[in-house]
């Protein structure tokens, strides 16, 4: 038995994928430009002793990382659902 989703079911599809592909994009250049900034506060902000700063430049950061390893993840676990799903 082939069961796969039928992604051309609903109208606007197309545009919606062009939609979710671009913010995807966005959010990925985002995750890792933050990342890059409190990466650089956190260092300067350490060296120069300023606790507080690195702290929260330290938090960006992880934040930053988290965001980007679960837009740049979602789409290959969704596709490893569609995989498994098809499989069942």
């Amino acid at each position: 038995m082939d069961v796969f989703p039928d992604f051309e079911g609903l109208e606007g599809i197309g545009d919606l994928r062009e939609v979710i592909g671009a913010l995807l994009t966005f959010v990925l250049i985002s995750a890792v430009l933050m990342l890059i900034v409190c990466a650089i506060v956190w260092a300067l902000a350490t060296a120069n002793g300023h606790h507080a700063a690195a702290t929260k430049a330290r938090i960006g950061a992880w934040t930053a990382l988290g965001a980007a390893v679960l837009a740049g993840g979602g789409v290959a676990w969704l596709n490893w659902l569609l995989d498994v799903g098809s499989t069942l």
